[in-house]
């Protein structure tokens, strides 16, 4: 694990962790990032702020409201039901509208919580652990899923619930954010879902995959 981070550091460069201290925005965004691109995902959370200005206003709007300015993300209208719910959620619990109480928190029952809101699983949850909190959460998505089966670091027959679990033990605390972002950077150009560009991998010398996958 260690000589993978190491690697894609100089492959990729070394990434500072900046947590933006807005858990709520972080789940919103995460929330809107679902099946789209992040060019998308930010114009639909662009669009929600410019369209109602403030999150009560966005909780006390009709759902169809709150899905019209999140279009251009795609599946505006489960992703505005679940905006919806889950403010309602927060708002009956705390009175409010926002997750700050988080800090508060240790890490599991800060995850434990978001993990109760509805639609937010663990890859939600360490997003905004992760980028907001700056707790060290490690977020597996696509890229690091299949990047890691390929690499060894988790057996390919395991579930993307179980990828997290173990690859949350490899990884140092103080590298979780690295290790999260250089692992999407090399998933999207270098080692593909089909077609992986194994020749020119800064990994291939460690990836028992290597060989069975030439370009």
């Amino acid at each position: 694990m260690e000589r993978v981070i190491e690697l894609l550091e100089k492959e990729y460069g070394k990434r500072e962790w900046h947590p933006d201290g807005k858990p709520l925005a972080g789940l919103v965004r995460t929330i809107l990032s679902q099946n789209t691109s992040d060019t998308n995902s930010k114009r639909a959370f662009d669009m929600l702020m410019s369209t109602f200005g403030s999150w009560q206003a966005v909780a006390s709007a009709p759902v169809q409201e709150i899905a019209h300015a999140i279009r251009v993300g795609g599946l505006s209208r489960i992703k505005a039901v679940r905006i919806k719910q889950i403010f309602n959620v927060i708002e009956k619990e705390h009175g409010c509208i926002g997750l700050d109480f988080l800090n508060s928190m240790d890490v599991s029952e800060a995850k434990d919580y978001l993990m109760r809101l509805p639609g937010v699983g663990e890859k939600t949850a360490n997003c905004v652990l992760l980028f907001s909190l700056g707790k060290p959460c490690l977020p597996v998505d696509t890229h690091v899923f299949r990047v890691a089966k390929r690499l060894g670091l988790i057996d390919a027959r395991v579930s993307i619930n179980e990828a997290h679990r173990l690859l949350q033990q490899q990884v140092p605390p103080s590298k979780v954010y690295q290790f999260h972002i250089l692992m999407i950077e090399h998933g999207r150009k270098v080692c593909h879902a089909r077609n992986p560009r194994c020749d020119s991998c800064i990994l291939r010398n460690d990836c028992p995959s290597s060989s069975t996958h030439p370009r």
